[in-house]
């Protein structure tokens, strides 16, 4: 476990809020986890890019990446905000972080397009259907606003695995899409995982939870499900991976 402490940039960039005692606990809970993940997802994105570096590609594919590391330490940031700004602290224990798959089965090609298919077109994709859901039922001001700024980045990185594979997969050999397809299962798999661990069955929010971004699980979940079945599928189908 690794000590992340984010008070002093949080503090410079906390909103201001008008909080309902009643949700407070649940909403420091919840930004707290949100800085705590996209912090993880900062250090995914640093290894994506230099595995992209050992595959040999292209230097702008790798800044693009790396700049989405950048971007997802700004998130934390900008979640450890919110957490100072309801009266917790931007502080928390930062998991280990797993290494990204290496896919001895394939080359180094198929193992990167493998990772950015995991990572931006499934898990980024749900982060944007999410936090659009959440947008919603938040009134115009400040933390829709910082809401708004992290949404727009996770489309773009989301655009960005799509893209690339729009790029390069009809430039592959049919047996490598095939090994590429492979690992399309795994991936959907891992994904519905990952993201019923973060989004617990349950209904309602506390009064003013809406406003500061508290969802309820069972609705969230369904809202994933939908997007898996209604976006990433079909894309994935269009490109004969599904």
């Amino acid at each position: 476990m690794i000590a992340l402490d984010l008070r002093e940039p949080a503090r410079a960039a906390r909103p201001t809020l008008a909080v309902d005692p009643r949700a407070r606990g649940s909403a420091i809970a919840t930004w707290r986890g949100r800085m705590i993940n996209e912090w993880g997802s900062s250090r995914v994105f640093a290894a994506l890019a230099e595995q992209m570096m050992r595959a040999g590609m292209p230097s702008a594919t790798v800044e693009e990446i790396t700049r989405f590391a950048e971007e997802e330490r700004s998130h934390g940031v900008l979640c450890g905000a919110v957490v100072e700004a309801l009266g917790g602290e931007a502080t928390a224990s930062l998991p280990d972080c797993p290494a990204l798959p290496e896919h001895a089965d394939a080359d180094l090609e198929i193992a990167v397009l493998r990772n950015v298919l995991s990572i931006c077109c499934l898990s980024e994709t749900i982060a944007v259907s999410l936090i659009a859901a959440e947008r919603l039922e938040m009134p115009e001001g400040a933390l829709r606003e910082l809401l708004t700024r992290i949404w727009a980045d996770e489309i773009g990185h989301a655009r960005f695995g799509w893209t690339l594979l729009a790029e390069v997969v009809p430039t592959l050999s049919p047996e490598r899409r095939a090994l590429l397809a492979a690992y399309v299962p795994t991936a959907l798999a891992h994904l519905v995982e990952h993201e019923l661990a973060h989004l617990p069955p349950t209904h309602g929010t506390p009064p003013g939870g809406k406003e500061l971004g508290l969802c309820a699980g069972h609705d969230a979940r369904g809202l994933f499900f939908e997007t898996v079945d209604q976006v990433i599928r079909p894309r994935l189908s269009a490109f004969g991976l599904c």
